[in-house]
């Protein structure tokens, strides 16, 4: 992800849109390090989030109102002195800085008019709010950043406010091909490495991308690049910059397995192949974007203990599997030993004591056969003894059937379990997850004994097929159940992934007949949601819900079924419409 130069001339264009003449009527600083500005503009009102957070730094627009403190902050209340009522007039960006500069003019307490400049700084750890006066001298800030913290700028009141320039980059609003090609290539180093370095707001995403639209490898070397490849690298980046310049962005966000992995203002080509959600303003793209990461790696931190739980029971489980095969394979030879005792009881009358093998006709196939025999005993006793070791692997092979079988289930019910974890969204999800490990003895149960248990109310995903039919997707084993046996009626179709772990999915027809588009959307579904949804191609079984059974004693999301069709099918879910209920 990359909060670089280009978003935030994106950002700087759509704020200028919307915000330039409006007034600021509301000043509230939420967190610590965050404000959240309400102005009455003149397409209405509109709330302007900035945080200035080392991890999150963050600017949009946004609908949603955040709570804000009792008492407010010493910075807010300086704010709200100076900007209350105060008219913005320009919003801009230095060169392709990573910084927004909003010029404000208000009524000084003479009656005077005066300018003054909140300036946001997206820097990663060094980001900041600062306020400004027309002289350029800082006024107060959100962070203040002496001498013993930063050797190269102090962001105190009374102090001068300038951009630190701790690289020499170009801008590349004004970069002309003569200095664009020596900067970028007579530097000693990756293609992509030397544009990020050299350009100001460049970030690795946008020189690689750059790269990709010029067809050249952003790995190697500058010195590896002819004349004319160089040229075309320039020619590449003054069309992309004429989009920057011109306004013409294209906000986006790469997703992979539905999960968020990248955003920017442009195209990407680095990512062709890849599902992309396109949106109208930056705005709602970062929003949405950072909302999403957000729940996922809090759902990613909050799983943490489940999933060490759940990979160390998998493990046992494996490891005990195999040693079960193995041991199972062994017993292979047991009807070796019961034709050998048959064949010792047949012929064994002409056998001499303290012979070391018995040579006969082996009536079951009609050849000749040679057994080994102890010449310390008898040839009943070589019979009885082979006789003994077949009994005994008949009980092993029978017992190890059983256990084989038992152990299998036991992966399987885990790698649901483990699947169930990926897609979970809530902390209701992880709830249930949790549940079905402490009924099924994988993790303790705390707190008092006999302590009713809360209901747990996390619901299936819910979709939308393109010909209208409502499409539902279980999450965990217990929706699993309650979606295919409690919610699904006889004619409605269910789906699930062959042979692998993953999620019921129910199509609810409501007496109608499924088109085919809709089974091919269901089966992507079940697909998705499944182990296999990293594959090009996963196999669907599908049939109606009144043919599948669910087994005697078990588990949860486990079911039999006997009358089913299968199709092959691509996970991708891209296109199909999630409701949110």
């Amino acid at each position: 992800m990359a909060f670089d130069g280009i978003v935030i001339s994106n950002l700087t264009k759509e704020l200028s849109d919307h915000l330039v003449g409006g007034r600021i009527n509301k000043i509230a600083q939420p967190e610590k390090d965050a404000l959240l500005l309400t102005i009455k503009a003149n397409s209405g009102q509109e709330r302007l989030f900035i945080s200035a957070n080392a991890s999150l730094p963050l600017v949009y627009l946004t609908d949603t109102n955040k709570p804000s403190p009792m008492v407010a902050p010493n910075f807010c209340m300086l704010l709200r002195k100076h900007l209350n009522s105060s008219r913005i007039i320009s919003i801009t960006q230095p060169q392709l800085e990573r910084i927004i500069k909003i010029e404000i003019e208000h009524l000084n307490e003479l009656g005077d008019l005066c300018t003054k400049y909140l300036i946001i700084e997206i820097m990663g750890k060094h980001s900041n709010i600062i306020f400004v006066d027309d002289q350029n001298m800082i006024i107060d800030s959100i962070k203040h950043i002496s001498g013993f913290v930063s050797s190269v700028r102090e962001v105190l009141p009374g102090r001068e406010y300038f951009i630190p320039q701790t690289q020499e980059k170009a801008d590349p609003n004004t970069i002309t091909e003569e200095d664009f090609i020596p900067a970028i290539f007579q530097k000693p180093l990756p293609l992509n490495k030397a544009i990020y370095t050299s350009l100001i707001g460049f970030s690795p995403l946008m020189a690689n991308e750059l790269c990709v639209r010029s067809s050249l490898d952003a790995s190697l070397p500058t010195s590896a690049f002819s004349e004319m490849e160089q040229i075309h690298l320039y020619r590449n980046f003054e069309r992309l910059m004429e989009d920057v310049t011109s306004g013409n962005f294209a906000p986006n966000i790469i997703y992979k397995d539905q999960k968020p992995v990248e955003y920017a203002s442009v195209v990407l080509s680095s990512y062709e192949g890849y599902e992309t959600q396109n949106y109208e303003t930056i705005s709602k793209l970062l929003e949405t974007y950072y909302a999403q990461k957000d729940l996922y790696s809090r759902m990613q931190q909050k799983s943490v203990d489940l999933r060490k739980i759940i990979s160390n029971s998998l493990e046992r489980s494996t490891k005990k599997y195999d040693l079960q095969l193995r041991q199972l394979k062994d017993t292979e030879k047991r009807d070796k030993y019961k034709v050998y005792g048959e064949l010792i009881n047949t012929y064994g009358y002409n056998v001499e004591e303290g012979a070391k093998s018995m040579t006969c006709l082996n009536y079951y196939t009609n050849e000749e056969i040679t057994i080994p025999l102890d010449p310390t005993l008898s040839a009943i006793e070589n019979g009885k003894k082979f006789f003994a070791k077949y009994n005994k692997l008949k009980r092993t092979f029978e017992a190890l059937s059983v256990q084989t079988k038992e152990t299998q289930d036991e992966i399987a019910h885990l790698e649901s379990i483990s699947s169930a974890l990926d897609i979970a969204t809530s902390n209701e999800d992880l709830s249930q997850i949790k549940e079905e490990l402490i009924q099924f003895g994988y993790l303790k149960r705390r707190g008092p004994v006999g302590k009713k248990k809360k209901q747990l109310s996390s619901k299936p995903m819910h979709f939308i097929s393109s010909d209208g039919f409502h499409m539902y997707v279980g999450k965990n084993n217990f929706q699993n159940d309650e979606l295919t046996f409690k919610f699904a009626t006889g004619n409605d179709w269910w789906f699930h992934a062959k042979g692998i772990a993953g999620s019921h999915v129910v199509v609810k027809t409501e007496g109608n007949e499924l088109p085919d588009r809709t089974f091919e959307e269901a089966g992507r579904l079940a697909g998705h949601f499944s182990k296999g949804s990293g594959q090009d191609k996963v196999e669907i079984d599908y049939t109606e819900k009144k043919n599948v059974k669910k087994p005697s004693g078990g588990k949860p999301g486990f079911v039999v079924y006997y009358t089913n069709y299968s199709l092959m099918i691509s996970p991708d879910i891209s296109g199909i419409t999630e409701v949110n209920d």
